[in-house]
């Protein structure tokens, strides 16, 4: 918003915080006839789901903080009529190995006869690849029946367990840890590693923690779209931020950045919202206001006791490359084992030590990452000139890295986790990674890396969780409302990652709350 524009004095919704679900949300009620404003606190919206050029004079438009594309509904895109595409990754996986003493490694993807012919490779048989089949045929038929069901009004616990309509499947992903069926399907430790990983993405579990918090990580890594594929957002995940911005202004909704909301009061039926600027304070009326933050911002906002935050585990590090470096494993080409997840240290012992490791107060001695190359699918994220010279992105994902290893010297911390990370991967390439960085207009090399700490600094995620907490279970439990978005004020709701359903770049949480405020009015 122009800084000579002050809001009006009162507005039909208020949504606090203009990330992706505060925009999907602010788009919903505009185009219902809904008078709309967003309050931001930093100078751009888009909150996690930005692309930005964090190397100077480097023209590299990366997808700093969230970067795949899963769990957005095609209903919403469709609702809201927003000029954003996806591209499929044509290999799903690759996975590096030493195994008997000589290299090798598993390639997923590129169609049926090269994934058996790279399982028979690795295992040496026909039995591991029907399994992985027989699982993730499974998976998919889950996935097809319950991913709707995330923009309708949440279901009961049987409610969706027949709607799943499989009981061995239900057992498996909703009653027993993970870590019993791939144990029980899977023979060999590297295959259940790479079925794990799913499990573990920004969630600090086990395999067989009692909690089943894994369960909850793998199942929402395992329906999105109703297939579980993860793409690449063409022109970075800051296309999708911008489309719903520019969605949401076309429809009517004022968005002022720099204004940063202080306190929120409401009797349930009207409130007001007190924000700060470099101007000074101002106070706004809302019918209802929807907090695109975390469950522990909200509580701060609205006077009440706070959640303890749920930890964050992971390690972020963009990089840009001069090339792709080569690999040990000879007969996987690069352009390929980099198009999809590039999993290393992720063998399933592998894993299981990391969190042992890490539980105990220690960094990981072989830190497990997932590594990903978006400009292999999408190479519009880089200026033509770096195109032509071959220029590539990475970035990469680790995991069991919790906060509380980083509490006592974050940037000393940072920096021995990033060198002992980037040596496993070093350990399966046939050059230094170092010899491929490119370099910023200031000759440093063109990385830079991310922990929980740094996460909750720059984007006030509680303790650097990236689901804003634990992530939950897509059914209806005791308090989680008919939305899974209500608060204990009755016209207060919870549009974030923290809601119900929420987590990952989804626009569910956003589009639930304005189904909600919707129903409210009677629209």
């Amino acid at each position: 918003m122009p800084a000579h524009e002050g809001p009006q004095r009162s507005y039909d919704a208020v949504i606090v915080g203009g990330g992706h679900n505060g925009l999907v949300a602010a788009a919903y009620l505009a185009r219902a006839g809904r008078s709309v404003l967003v309050l931001e606190r930093l100078g751009n919206t888009g909150g996690a789901a930005v692309s930005t050029r964090p190397f100077t004079g480097v023209d590299a438009r990366l997808s700093r903080y969230s970067y795949l594309v899963s769990l957005l509904p095609k209903k919403i895109v469709r609702d809201l009529g927003l000029d954003f595409r996806v591209r499929t990754r044509t290999v799903s996986s690759y996975t590096p190995v030493e195994r008997d003493g000589r290299t090798t490694g598993l390639l997923v993807g590129g169609g049926e006869r090269r994934t058996r012919e790279a399982f028979a490779r690795l295992t040496g048989g026909e039995s591991e690849y029907r399994a992985w089949q027989e699982f993730y045929d499974m998976t998919g038929r889950v996935a097809k029946n319950v991913f709707p069901t995330l923009t309708e009004p949440l279901p009961t616990r049987d409610e969706l367990r027949r709607r799943v309509d499989d009981e061995e499947a239900w057992r498996v992903l909703f009653e027993e840890p993970i870590g019993v069926a791939v144990e029980a399907r899977f023979a060999d430790d590297l295959v259940r590693g790479v079925v794990l990983t799913d499990a573990l993405i920004g969630t600090f579990a086990d395999a067989h923690d009692p909690s089943l918090a894994q369960n909850r990580c793998f199942l929402y890594h395992v329906i999105g779209g109703g297939t579980g594929a993860w793409d690449v957002p063409v022109g970075g995940m800051g296309a999708l931020t911008d489309a719903l911005a520019g969605a949401a202004r076309d429809a009517g909704a004022i968005l002022a950045t720099g204004h940063e909301v202080l306190g929120i009061s409401s009797d349930g039926r009207a409130a007001e919202v007190t924000y700060r600027t470099a101007d000074g304070e101002g106070v706004v009326g809302a019918r209802h206001v929807l907090v695109n933050a975390s469950p522990q911002e909200l509580a701060v906002l609205t006077g009440d006791q706070p959640p303890t935050p749920a930890e964050g585990a992971q390690l972020k590090v963009n990089m840009l490359l001069k090339r792709l470096p080569r690999l040990k494993d000879a007969e996987v080409d690069p352009r390929e084992a980099f198009s999809g997840t590039f999993h290393i240290a992720e063998g399933y012992r592998q894993l299981a030590t990391a969190h042992a490791q890490a539980a105990a107060g220690r960094l990981p001695e072989a830190p497990p990452s997932e590594i990903y190359c978006h400009s292999l699918t999408d190479p519009t994220i880089l200026g033509p000139g770096l195109v032509e010279q071959g220029y590539q992105t990475l970035t990469l994902f680790g995991l069991h890295t919790p906060a509380r290893l980083f509490d006592h010297d974050n940037d000393g911390v940072r920096e021995e986790l990033l060198a002992s990370t980037l040596a496993q991967l070093d350990a399966h390439l046939a050059e230094p990674l170092a010899d491929c960085l490119a370099t910023d207009a200031d000759g440093r090399p063109c990385i830079e890396a991310k922990t929980p700490l740094d996460l909750e600094r720059d984007l006030r995620l509680p303790g650097g969780n990236i689901f804003h907490r634990e992530l939950s279970w897509p059914y209806a439990q005791e308090d989680t409302g008919r939305w899974g978005v209500e608060t204990r004020h009755a016209n207060v709701l919870l549009c974030g990652a923290g809601a119900v359903r929420g987590g990952g770049v989804s626009g569910v949480p956003g589009h639930n709350a304005a189904m909600a405020v919707l129903e409210q009015l009677g629209d």
